[in-house]
C-alpha cells in the first residue's frame, strides 16, 4: 500500500501558516515568519498604541517596542487567547509606558479602573458637517479627518474601547482579554463613546469609520525595517512582502 508524506512543517512558506505556527517558528528563531507576522498585525498594533497616545509618530515608536517585547516573549505564547489579542496588550502596554514618560509625575495612567459616566460634557466635540459638499469623495475624506479628530478628543478610556472595537472591529472578549478589564467595562465605554461620536458626525461616522486611521504601506515598511535593525540582520524584505496575505491592509 503506498502512503503520501506530508510535507513537514517548515516547507510551508511563511505567509501560509496559522499564527500558532507563525509563533512556533518564531520562536524557533524564524525571521521570516516574524516578517510575516509583523505585516499581518502592524495595523493591529499600530492602532492600538495610536488609540492611547493620540500622536503618529509616538505610536510607530510604541509599535517598535511592543514588536521587540513581542518578540522577546513569543517563546512563552501558549494560545489561550488569540495571537492578535496577545499582541494587542503588548502594544497597550507599550502605549502607556510611553505615556506615563511623557507625563513624568503627572496621573497615574490605568484603563481599568472606575470612569465617572455621568460626567459633564465640557470636553466633548461637537464637528458640523458642510452640506455643500462637491462630490462623495471629498466627504469621504473629510468625514474621515473629522472623525479621527473626534476620537482623539474622546476620554482615554472611551478611546482605546472604541479604536479596538469599532475601528479594529475586536469582539467584546477580545477587548476585555487585551485591556484586562471586565466585559461590561467594554460595552458600557463602547456605547457611551459611540454616542459621543454621534452627537459629533451624526450620520457621517457609519461612512468613515472603517476608513479611519490607515495604515499606510510606507509606514508598514518602516516598521518592519527598524524592528528588524533593531534585532540585528535585515533579511530581503520586499521579497516577504510579496508573500504577505494580500487581503491584509497595510
Amino acid at each position: 500500500m503506498k502512503t503520501t508524506m506530508l510535507p513537514a512543517a517548515t516547507s510551508i512558506p511563511a505567509a501560509d501558516l496559522t499564527d500558532a505556527a507563525l509563533a512556533a517558528r518564531i520562536a524557533g528563531g524564524d525571521r521570516d515568519a516574524f516578517v510575516v507576522l509583523m505585516r499581518r498585525y502592524n495595523r493591529t498594533v499600530y492602532r492600538a498604541a495610536r488609540s492611547i497616545l493620540r500622536d503618529d509618530a509616538d505610536a510607530e515608536d510604541a509599535a517598535q517596542e511592543a514588536w521587540i517585547d513581542a518578540h522577546a516573549a513569543i517563546g512563552g505564547f501558549r494560545g489561550d487567547a488569540k495571537l492578535s489579542t496577545w499582541l494587542t496588550r503588548i502594544a497597550v502596554n507599550a502605549a502607556l509606558q510611553r505615556l506615563r514618560k511623557r507625563r513624568r509625575g503627572a496621573e497615574i495612567i490605568t484603563l481599568d479602573g472606575d470612569l465617572d459616566m455621568d460626567a459633564g460634557d465640557d470636553g466633548e466635540t461637537r464637528v458640523a458637517i458642510d452640506p455643500d459638499r462637491p462630490d462623495l469623495a471629498a466627504t469621504r475624506a473629510e468625514t474621515r479627518r473629522l472623525l479621527e479628530k473626534a476620537i482623539d478628543e474622546l476620554p482615554e478610556a472611551f478611546r482605546v474601547v472604541f479604536v479596538l472595537r469599532a475601528v479594529e472591529e475586536m469582539t467584546v472578549e477580545e477587548t476585555a482579554a487585551a485591556l484586562g478589564m471586565p466585559e461590561t467595562t467594554v460595552r458600557t465605554r463602547f456605547f457611551r463613546a459611540r454616542s459621543r461620536l454621534r452627537e459629533s458626525l451624526a450620520r457621517q461616522m457609519d461612512l468613515a469609520v472603517e476608513h479611519a486611521f490607515g495604515f499606510a504601506g510606507a509606514r508598514c515598511d518602516r516598521i518592519v525595517e527598524q524592528v528588524l535593525a533593531r534585532l540585528g540582520g535585515r533579511p530581503a524584505v520586499a521579497d516577504l512582502a510579496a508573500s504577505a496575505d494580500p487581503t491584509s491592509e497595510n
